[in-house]
């Protein structure tokens, strides 16, 4: 960078300064100051270090919303957390706090070699040094490869309008639908990923809609190929046209050939169809429209179920900290997703990091946009697209709704309201119950513990598609990961040779088929960091009966695979994974079993793209739906904001996690789950794909990891004991509440079966 090189060597020679002053210093703490060591940065922070970043005159920084892609902005700041090995010595050891610091991303285009660099700031809250991030050795992110700005949709925007003036009479016979002078009837467009054929390319698709209520389903036929590599964007040009199943070299010639009749022109309806007697009625509502039409047999016109606390929550929140139960952890937002760290059940630590990665969608189609679609969707800010959660629909009124801060392409921190939810649910299955008969009309007892649980919630809008990120924690020890998926689908025009890749939803509408992939990081910590992985299988038996030797006995014996090395513990799909997938302690529990904790996943995904397609290097996790890998500092993320738009070259490539192949054993391992599904839309997706059966997910179990269920802990068990006279007794450690209208009716069990 130049000039900048200067003020990166005094920062490295500030930063060594101050990361002394701050060791010989001990900061008072608290449960709750210790969590903090990982939570997101604060507006004042944020705030602090944009000043300070602007203070660097040598950056010759602008504002990001200069309408320019040649100019020098800072893109992202969020939390950089420090070594895992410096936190643990905070959490467990009281040693020194580790120094606060923030990732900066900063696009270098004001020079004649644009490039993208990243930065740490600190010491937060007041930084004064900044050093640069080295990437993985190379691995340095292209100037292609970054994400598109809102700057830069803005000056797409206005390319795609002059680049389409000559086509605005055929847009306006077409569709009724215009980019000029268009008032209520305008055009839009969604643009797809990768953006090219090979690395350094920035050549997008563009799906041409009419602007109206659901616009994702409304394609007009029109796709347009755009270069936009260049920063200077008189350089932008069309490369090519797509229309109705047909190619033309530019705009230019499409109108041309229209005009002379030599166009297979497709007249879209009015998107507001009249119906009958709909002069004296409103207009029916579009087909992508949320507002209800037609009606049930039985209709339900009242609100519905809700749930209710008269005594509050039963977790408590401290920062970005929670305590409920057995349970503490602390969460917080970053880019790429819901982030929970330090995760415990009883004062022990279970996970050191459980995280999103990534969300992949994989689509097929005629059309250039269809076929050419595979969106990598942290580099569309999948974890920054936190919008507001809506009380009572997106989570219980209950809930405590808390807002998230993003620094991501704007000059000031944004407040997204409610991102994210906490709060109990009655899971309406007991946690564990039995009704113990005594075979003659009675019972013994019964006993139950209902089902309850607490969830955090986020969702990541990314364009057209909602995924719902559930983060569900049992009483038993059990944590969940738990990803929906809901909103638009992703949609092209219909042509009959569409239909060999996805389904016609509507006249002109063809549903995209696609497979949905998620990628978690689970960092576990089984009773210490010193884990190994093995699996446990059943196998048949065949043994001569010992007590009938004529005979022979067929039964399931155990078996146990232990993994050594990383490439061992590296399972392919298409390979049938072992059901029972256990990380180990060295520690025992009472009974002399190791200590474990027992990942189950449950999922429908597969490997979609071969490993020889060159854009397969950005996704290279997708080929397991597990892999174990030894905790290294420089393996903390298996993608990045710039795969998606550099897929052939990225500059985080999970395969190369696996390469040395190191030892797995007594350990500090990191499980690796991919999970997902293959969607074929179907009309029933209109207007929405609809959350049933679209959720997948995985569970941490414990195995052997206590001496008895933890939950015997929960107050909230019922047990009924038969009487010979008189009502049943029920021994309860939790009085039953006073009645009111937000109760249920009082308890009663009769526990009695007879003739009738």
């Amino acid at each position: 960078m130049g000039r900048e090189t200067l003020a990166l060597g005094w920062a490295v020679a500030a930063t060594l300064m101050l990361q002394a002053l701050a060791m010989a210093e001990h900061s008072p703490w608290t449960p709750h100051s210790k969590a903090s060591v990982f939570a997101d940065l604060s507006a004042p922070e944020l705030k602090a270090v944009r000043s300070f970043l602007w203070s660097q005159k040598e950056l010759r920084l602008e504002s990001s919303r200069a309408l320019t892609i040649a100019k020098n902005s800072v893109f992202l700041i969020e939390t950089l957390l420090p070594k895992k090995q410096q936190v643990l010595k905070f959490l467990d050891n009281r040693q020194r706090r580790p120094i606060r610091e923030a990732r900066v991303v900063i696009f270098f285009g004001a020079q004649e070699h644009p490039n993208i660099t990243e930065f740490a700031v600190g010491p937060l809250p007041q930084p004064q040094y900044m050093r640069e991030l080295p990437p993985r050795p190379g691995h340095r992110a292209s100037w292609a490869s970054r994400p598109i700005s809102s700057v830069e949709y803005g000056l797409l925007n206005h390319a795609l309008q002059e680049a389409t003036k000559p086509l605005h009479q055929f847009f306006l016979d077409t569709t009724g639908f215009s980019f000029h002078n268009c008032h209520l009837q305008c055009l839009t467009f969604t643009d797809v990923a990768p953006r090219g054929l090979a690395s350094g390319e920035r050549r997008s698709w563009f799906i041409l809609q009419r602007y109206v209520e659901g616009y994702f389903l409304h394609p007009t036929g029109l796709e347009i190929l755009l270069d936009h590599s260049s920063t200077n964007t008189q350089d932008w040009a069309v490369e090519k046209v797509w229309y109705n199943g047909k190619f033309y070299r530019s705009p230019e010639e499409l109108a041309r050939k229209y005009k002379n009749g030599q166009v297979d022109v497709v007249v879209l309806e009015d998107p507001l169809p009249k119906g009958k007697g709909a002069e004296s009625m409103k207009d029916p509502p579009l087909f992508s429209s949320y507002k209800p039409r037609g009606d049930f047999p039985s209709p339900i016109t009242g609100q519905g179920p809700r749930v209710v606390q008269p005594q509050g929550p039963g977790y408590k929140l401290q920062g970005n900290t929670v305590l409920y139960g057995g349970w503490s952890f602390s969460f917080r937002l970053r880019s790429s997703g819901l982030q929970v760290l330090n995760v415990q059940y009883g004062g022990e630590r279970i996970a050191y990091e459980v995280s999103v990665q990534e969300a992949v969608a994989l689509y097929g189609g005629h059309t250039p946009a269809g076929s050419q679609t595979k969106y990598i969707d942290v580099g569309w800010g999948l974890g920054t697209v936190t919008h507001e959660l809506a009380p009572g629909i997106d989570c219980p009124d209950t809930a405590t709704f808390l807002d998230a801060l993003h620094y991501y392409d704007t000059d000031d921190p944004i407040h997204y309201p409610r991102a994210l939810c906490l709060f109990e649910m009655p899971t309406q299955v007991p946690l564990r119950r039995h009704f113990n008969s005594n075979f003659s009309g009675g019972f013994n007892f019964y006993a139950g513990l209902k089902g309850q649980v607490l969830m955090l919630r986020t969702t990541s809008t990314v364009y057209n598609y909602d995924y719902i990120w559930d983060l569900i924690f049992y009483p038993n020890g059990v944590m969940e990961a738990k990803v929906h998926a809901t909103g638009y689908v992703h949609a092209t025009f219909y042509t009959p040779e569409g239909l060999h890749y996805g389904t016609r939803l509507h006249t002109h509408l063809i549903g995209n088929m696609h497979t949905h992939l998620m990628h978690y990081r689970v960092d576990l910590d089984v009773a210490g960091t010193k884990n190994s992985f093995q699996t446990l299988r059943m196998k048949l038996e065949n043994i001569t009966n010992p007590w009938s030797p004529t005979h022979h006995l067929v039964q399931p014996t155990l078996e146990q695979t232990r993994y050594l090395q990383e490439r061992q513990a590296a399972f392919h799909f298409r390979h049938t994974l072992p059901k029972y997938l256990l990380f180990t302690s060295p520690k025992k529990n009472a009974w002399g079993h190791q200590r474990s904790y027992r990942l189950q996943i449950h999922s429908m995904a597969d490997q979609v793209l071969p490993a020889s397609l060159q854009e397969e290097r950005a996704v290279t996790w997708a080929r397991y739906p597990l892999a174990v890998t030894k905790y290294r500092e420089s393996e903390l993320h298996s993608s990045s904001i710039y795969n998606q738009n550099d897929p052939w070259d990225p500059p985080v490539v999970f395969e190369e996690f696996l390469r040395n192949n190191e030892d797995i054993e007594d350990e500090d391992l990191v499980a690796w789950v991919t999970v997902g599904f293959l969607h074929i839309p179907h009309s029933e997706d209109i207007p929405n794909t609809t959350t049933p059966g679209n959720s997948v997910g995985f569970l941490l179990r414990p195995f052997n990891f206590f001496p008895e269920d933890p939950s015997l802990a929960s107050r909230d068990t019922v047990i009924v004991w038969p009487r010979d006279n008189g009502p049943n007794y029920v021994e309860r450690w939790i009085p039953e509440e006073e009645e009111s209208c937000l109760m249920p009716a009082p308890f009663s069990y009769n526990g009695t079966y007879r003739p009738v």
